[in-house]
Order: structure tokens, then sequence, then C-alpha cells
């Protein structure tokens, strides 16, 4: 058996302070005309500002795109990469939440392309990656997706999603700084860090987990665990937004490495056909998919236990991995989660099409320690439909 392929983006900065080096970076790159990607309402708060106006002072031409969407369809991402394509541009910005970040990489990728976007996607590729296309500097307003650190773009299908993936979107730089997540709303807040949650959780369980993976899912889940709810409560909380920026790297570099699995796999037709947040998404099947593969990886679930901050030595493996459900539930509800499909207003029709859906993410469903065929999406999905955490038959 081969050993663990560990993968890294080039160079990151993250902390207090990892801002400063954004205007160095650039100089490295020498550009001419700079496209920055962003969210409309991080420009509208002058956060945008912040980030770039030492390149404005420095006499950089910048030009700030802001037509993108939560969850970006895929004619969002085409109508970028026209756009980029026709700009000249030759360093591209991405300041923003998961949806910039992707944009970002995947703009910075295809416009040195030929074709259209879906000509790539994973479930449908008839062209492939070939070129590194232009530099590209990653910037997090959030602590959840870790885009800044993995080679992936999502883009949302008519009902499900799909991505692009290939080494060649990796960052050229990534600048975690957390004072950028400081204006994050709750809803936001708890979205993104139960994302950064489920990432950590799936990596440690995936059947790629290793022990670099290990080691950072681990500790993200340490920083979650002592952060998410307070930085839920007090979006000012400056130790706790920087915890979770540092836990939102780490998550993110554990799941680049390890993978993650039926979460996300079933997560995606919920953003596709009802366009739940990702980061939701992923909340309300959390504990479902957990609960029901549970059996497949009792010890590794009791180690999660222990990341919570719970201690399991008078515990069984078995009574640790129980626990363990319920403390993942209990962390989506402290910060308002809604529990089941139907507080999210998805009614019991849609279930066979969710599975149907859901069925075709084999490429994370392969990284879940138990097989999911699908009479077992099924089971999970009518599980987050009445509430019911439910094992196999």
């Amino acid at each position: 058996m081969p050993g663990a392929k560990i993968t890294l983006p080039p160079l990151t900065y993250a902390g207090e302070g990892a801002l400063e080096n954004l205007l160095p970076e650039v100089k490295k790159f020498g550009p001419s005309n700079i496209l920055v990607i962003t969210d409309p309402i991080l420009l509208d708060i002058g956060l945008v500002e912040t980030v770039i106006w030492p390149l404005k002072a420095a006499g950089y031409k910048l030009d700030v795109y802001t037509d993108i969407e939560p969850e970006p369809p895929l004619a969002c991402g085409e109508k970028l990469i026209d756009y980029t394509r026709a700009g000249g541009f030759d360093l591209i910005l991405g300041v923003g939440g998961g949806s910039a970040l992707d944009l970002a990489k995947l703009t910075a990728v295809l416009a040195a392309h030929e074709g259209p976007v879906k000509d790539y996607l994973n479930l449908t590729a008839t062209r492939q990656v070939e070129h590194k296309g232009y530099p590209k500097i990653l910037l997090p307003t959030t602590s959840g997706t870790g885009s800044e650190v993995t080679n992936i773009a999502v883009l949302s299908l008519e009902s499900t999603k799909d991505v692009v993936t290939h080494d060649n979107l990796l960052a050229d730089v990534a600048i975690v700084e957390s004072k950028l997540t400081l204006s994050m709303p709750p809803r936001v807040t708890a979205a993104t860090g139960i994302d950064a949650l489920t990432h950590a959780v799936e990596a440690y369980v995936s059947i790629h987990a290793n022990p670099t993976t290990d080691a950072l899912a681990l500790q993200a889940i340490r920083l979650i665990s002592g952060s998410l709810r307070r930085a839920y409560r007090n979006g000012r909380d400056k130790e706790a937004r920087s915890q979770m920026s540092y836990a939102s790297y780490m998550a993110g570099l554990a799941f680049f490495n390890a993978g993650v699995a039926g979460v996300h796999a079933l997560a995606y037709p919920l953003g596709g056909q009802f366009h739940i947040a990702h980061g939701e998404s992923n909340a309300v099947l959390l504990s479902y998919v957990m609960g029901y593969i549970r059996t497949s990886c009792r010890k590794r679930m009791a180690d999660v236990l222990e990341a919570l901050g719970i201690s399991t030595a008078y515990m069984s493996e078995e009574e640790a991995s129980l626990r363990c459900v319920e403390e993942l539930q209990r962390i989506v509800a402290d910060v308002g989660i809604p529990a089941t499909l139907q507080e999210f207003s998805i009614p019991e029709s849609a279930l066979p099409l969710l599975v149907e859906d859901g069925v075709k993410q084999k490429r994370l469903l392969a990284r879940s320690p138990m097989p999911l065929e699908k009479k077992d999406i099924a089971a999970i999905y009518r599980a987050a439909f009445t509430g019911e955490v439910v094992e196999p038959l």
C-alpha cells in the first residue's frame, strides 16, 4: 500500500497580523491588473476596502467583481470566467466566504483554459485541467469552509452540486486573518463553524485518515468545541474568532488530505434543490450520518468525544460513540441551527429525489468507513426528516 499523500498549499500566513503580508506578496507577482472577487455585502460594509487599500496606495490597478451568489450556480461561474477572459487580468484576489474563494480559484484556472466550466465538472467532465492559470491569493472572511487551502471549487446544479478539483486550484498564497471574520453575523458564524466541525469529524473517520490529518482534525475539534459557542454569542470575542480561524484552517487541511464523506455527499442535494446554506446542510445531517455509521468507527468517535471536551475514562467505546452523536446534536442546537429537514420546510415528498441525487456523489461516498448504498442513504434522509437517529438494520 502506498504511503499517505499530504498536499499543502504553497504558502499560508495565519494569525494576528497576517494581513500585513498581502502587499509584499502581491509585489512578488508584479501584476498590472488585479481582479478582486468578493461578496457584495463585504464591499458594502467596508471590509473589502480594509483589505485592498494598501494595494490602492501602492498604485495597483484593481477591478472589484461582486456579481456572485451564495452556493454559486454554474451560470455564475461561467459568467465570471467570461469576464476574466475578457479583462486582461494577471492576478486574482479572492476575499470572502467559501463561495467567493471557490469562484476565485475556479476563474484563476479555467479562464486560462478553453471551453465552458461544465466541461470540467467532476460528474460530467469532457476536458482536463492542464494549466496553472493566473496566480491567486485567497483571504477568508468566514471560519468554516477551508476553501483557502483546498483544490476544490463547488458549484450548484439544477438539483445537486458538483466540483472542479485539481491541484492547480490551490492558492499561491492564503492569508488567514481572524479580524476579517469579526463582522460575521451569528447565523453565518454558526453555519460556517459547523461546516468546519463537519470537515474535521469526517476527515478523522475517513478511510483515508492518517496521523497527519488526525492531528489536524482533532486539534480543530478541540478549538471549535471551546470557541464556536462563544463566537456565536459574541461576534466581537477576538480570542474566540482567532481560535475559529485556526480551527477552520486546520480542518480544511485535514479534509483536503483525508476527504469528507457521507455528510457532505447528502448535503449537496439539500443545497442544490432547496438552496440551504452549505454549513446548515451539513449541520442538519451531521448527527444522523454519524449515528448511522457509528458502529463502523466507534473508537474514532470516542476520540472525537474526547476532543469535544468530554472524558471517556469510564465509558466503553460503545457508550462513548453514542454520547458523541448526542454531543454533536447539542452543539448544532446551541448555535441555533434546526435539527430536522422538516424545520427547513423540506416536504416528505422530496426525499426520493434527494436520495437519487445523493447516490450520485460517489467521489465522497467512497471515503465513508461504512459503505453507504441507496437504502442506507434513504434511511439517513428519513431519519433527518423525522428527527430520530437510526442505525442499519
